[in-house]
């Protein structure tokens, strides 16, 4: 490497350091808008093509369609999860308020009768919707920055993901062109990237969003209270596979046991073990491993290590990473690997031409007459 290369990469290197530095404070912004662009990209393109047949100005329709799909996705978003986030503090000021809705004195003397333990369920109760109050809203003094935060990171969010829209293909061009990679390989990696990625977000989120949804209508059904609450927590908890739902309808069938409601927790329980269970047992490898081919303990790690590291956002950027990571492993099987294999094996075959060569033309000197 001569001195200019060198000097050029330890320069990249060096501002690469000070980029990320910069946009730290808002990296989950960016990782999200990324997110959201890549998810919305396919619906940009049909759009652009639609309105493009009225919109004689170059590149207007491409704006335009990146323009209306956030909007869109601000109205179908926004609208449901503020009244989501109401409801959810509503119930939670009444769980931190000892309101909880539930029978708990029934639970409290069976428990003395089969234990010999008083327990006032009421108070723990309340205890534990105090100290989630707190979680959630506890900092009132950081409360200005936090709004100050979420508005800057909020604006950063749908400036990038219109720019990303609109411009998204050039910027997959210039880093497959900038890629010291060969063509044939970044095409492959970027195919790869986008099969694991698409299975990770969209499926991961989608088989959990319904799998909440679904336990939140066996909780209806029941009639069971605070819907709203536990189905956003199930919500939350359905992105861990395989645990997550189960640890909330599985104690609500005990519940509704122990208050004497036997027939509606046999029906939670099959529903739970039935429906429940099937979206998290067969629709979701269907629709994750189809696409991204991960299994369900890599995207456990994911979730698990994501969230620890990057909060709410890490829920799906920890699986996204994971399967970028399987992607380039599976690149470099494919693309290295395989060849080196082909030329290994293309070579013990020559030689063996070689030699079948050589003995047949011995052969053929040995019955030419002399």
């Amino acid at each position: 490497m001569d001195r200019g290369r060198g000097f050029l990469l330890s320069l990249l290197v060096i501002v690469s350091l000070f980029v990320f530095l910069i946009i730290r404070p808002f990296l989950e912004y960016v990782l999200l808008g990324l997110i959201l662009a890549y998810v919305l990209f396919p619906l940009h393109v049909r759009l652009a093509d639609a309105l493009e047949r009225y919109t004689p100005i170059e590149h207007f329709s491409d704006h335009l369609s990146a323009l209306t799909l956030i909007a869109g996705s601000l109205v179908a978003v926004v609208v449901p999860l503020t009244y989501v986030l109401v409801a959810f503090v509503a119930d939670l000021q009444e769980l931190a308020a000892g309101e909880t809705g539930l029978e708990t004195g029934v639970i409290e003397t069976q428990l003395a009768e089969a234990m010999g333990v008083t327990v006032d369920l009421e108070e723990v109760v309340a205890l534990g919707g105090e100290w989630l109050f707190g979680v959630f809203f506890g900092d009132v003094s950081g409360l200005f920055a936090t709004i100050l935060h979420f508005s800057l990171g909020g604006a950063l969010l749908l400036f990038l993901v219109f720019y990303l829209l609109v411009d998204g293909p050039a910027l997959v061009a210039w880093l497959t062109e900038a890629s010291p990679l060969s063509p044939t390989v970044s095409e492959t990696l970027i195919a790869q990237i986008d099969r694991t990625t698409w299975g990770a977000v969209v499926g991961h989120a989608f088989a959990a969003v319904v799998q909440a949804l679904v336990a939140g209508i066996g909780f209806y059904v029941v009639g069971l209270p605070n819907v709203v609450f536990w189905t956003f927590v199930m919500v939350i908890l359905a992105f861990l596979p395989l645990i997550g739902v189960f640890i909330v309808w599985a104690p609500a069938a005990g519940y509704l046991y122990l208050i004497g409601e036997p027939g509606a927790a046999a029906f939670l329980t099959l529903y739970g073990l039935l429906i429940v269970s099937f979206i998290d047992y067969y629709v979701r490898p269907i629709v994750i491993d189809s696409r991204a081919q991960l299994n369900p303990a890599v995207i456990l790690i994911g979730v698990f290590g994501g969230v620890y590291t990057l909060g709410f956002v890490g829920l799906f950027v920890g699986p996204i990473l994971i399967g970028v990571l399987v992607a380039i492993v599976e690149t470099f099987r494919t693309e290295y690997y395989a060849a080196e294999d082909d030329r290994e094996l293309e070579r013990p075959q020559s030689a063996e031409t070689g030699a079948v060569t050589s003995s047949f033309e011995e052969s053929e000197e040995h019955r030419t007459p002399q």
